[in-house]
């Protein structure tokens, strides 16, 4: 087809971007400067009516196409219109023009063979994201491949692109890819001719391991046949290579030392979910692009250094001194400043040092003035000790009554109350004799000495 082929009244034929087996991508224009890219089917549609087979069935799969862009995705090219073209009545899709190198032509010189770390996981998570927004509304790709995805200069976005085996019939689909799909992404139960949401997740997997080693699983050695065959073979039964071992042999020796080792170090999870894309049943795989980014969104936020379960250990870990810091940093704030006047208690009496001093004088003195009252004085006047004992005894003695025997005959015999009173009479009569008295006679001496002896 040349540059003069028409495909339709205000959409402007610039030349062929590619062609294959599955048809041929144009550069178009319309409306002026604003440029489309047309994918064209290679079955041509002689009558649009409902009773050709084909018609009917292309207008059904453009309507469920449609519905992709009901919401707008930046990783998902927008379809502007379908139809028939004039000349060869082929069906084509007109989809929005994307500016940019797609992911093949990324993994070529000038650029490096393979796609650093941090790049990877970014078009991991973008692809993922177009393929949940797809399969959420029904639409299977088919045909998910790095010349399908272009990174788009003007917005930094990588966008899924070419729609065209999702709206063919699968007879077409069938014949399409036993002739010129690329057999490198093909899923084992695509060259059955069936095409399910697992398909784009296995497709999503080849993809994401060509980035990371610079070259798919099992890629195809001449264009023959046999070639095709061998292919499809290992995608059946043969066993995905070793990611790491293919990385480390593929990343760039002008990159130093520490760059290659740093770029070696591919996280556990990101290795996790593409073993399980390239699974070869489709129950081992992802159910669809929803679950396939939720497990990329997870993967990414939960380890950083490519090992989930220690990045758990250590995000444990980092939350415990985390909160050990907090605490202290509590207590320090709860701590006065080492400036700050103390606080008083208010529930305490403060003492002045001067009254303190004070009031325990005073009770230092009134101490020992009791002391002194107690025992010093009584010392020093024994006599008056004495006599007050004496007066209490005869007090006493005073109160009391005497003893009544009665006339029983029995000799009358003084009480304990008599001698109470002849021991105090005795000792008065020995305080009067001790007086200084002046000489008498001896008769008076003799007279006054005398016996007092008790009453008969």
């Amino acid at each position: 087809m040349s540059k003069v082929f028409t495909i339709t009244e205000g959409l402007e034929n610039l030349g062929a971007l590619r062609t294959g087996g599955q048809g041929s991508v144009y550069k178009g224009r319309r409306m002026g400067p604003i440029l489309t890219a047309i994918k064209l089917l290679p079955t041509p549609i002689h009558t649009e009516s409902e009773e050709d087979k084909n018609f009917r069935s292309f207008r059904n799969e453009v309507t469920k196409l449609q519905k992709v862009n009901e919401q707008p995705n930046p990783n998902v090219v927008k379809i502007l219109s379908w139809g028939i073209t004039d000349s060869g009545s082929f069906p084509y899709i007109e989809m929005e023009y994307i500016e940019g190198p797609d992911l093949g032509e990324l993994l070529h010189p000038p650029h490096d063979k393979v796609f650093t770390l941090k790049e990877a996981i970014r078009v991991a998570d973008q692809l993922a994201g177009a393929l949940a927004h797809c399969h959420k509304v029904g639409v299977k790709h088919g045909d998910i491949k790095s010349n399908n995805v272009k990174y788009n200069i003007n917005t930094g976005n990588y966008v899924l692109l070419d729609f065209g085996l999702a709206i063919m019939t699968e007879e077409q689909r069938r014949t399409s890819i036993r002739h010129a799909g690329a057999i490198e992404f093909m899923a084992p139960e695509q060259h059955e001719g069936k095409m399910l949401l697992q398909t784009d997740v296995y497709s999503y997997g080849i993809i994401l391991y060509e980035l990371l080693t610079g070259e798919v699983p099992f890629p195809l050695i001449g264009g023959g046949d046999a070639g095709r065959n061998a292919v499809m073979l290992a995608h059946i039964e043969s066993e995905i290579p070793d990611l790491l071992t293919a990385r480390k042999k593929a990343i760039p020796k002008t990159w130093d030392a520490e760059r290659r080792a740093q770029e070696m170090q591919v996280p556990q999870w990101l290795l996790r979910i593409i073993s399980k894309c390239l699974q070869k049943k489709p129950e081992d795989r992802y159910p669809s692009g929803k679950e396939l980014d939720a497990a990329i969104i997870s993967g990414s936020l939960s380890a950083a250094d490519g090992n989930s379960q220690q990045a758990g250990l250590n995000a444990i870990a980092l939350q415990s001194e985390n909160e050990r810091l907090q605490k202290e940093l509590l207590k320090l704030r709860q701590a006065p400043p080492l400036n700050a006047e103390p606080v008083e208690d208010e529930s305490k009496v403060t003492l002045s040092k001067p009254f303190y001093y004070s009031v325990m004088t005073l009770l230092v003195l009134f101490m020992g003035f009791s002391v002194y009252s107690t025992f010093i004085k009584k010392q020093a006047n024994p006599t008056s000790v004495k006599q007050d004992s004496l007066q209490t005894e005869d007090d006493t003695a005073k109160k009391a009554k005497p003893v009544d025997y009665g006339n029983a005959g029995v000799a009358d015999t003084p009480t304990r109350l008599d001698f109470e009173a002849l021991r105090r009479d005795s000792i008065k009569n020995a305080q009067k004799n001790a007086e200084p008295k002046p000489n008498t006679d001896s008769n008076d001496s003799l007279a006054t000495d005398t016996t007092v002896k008790p009453d008969q």
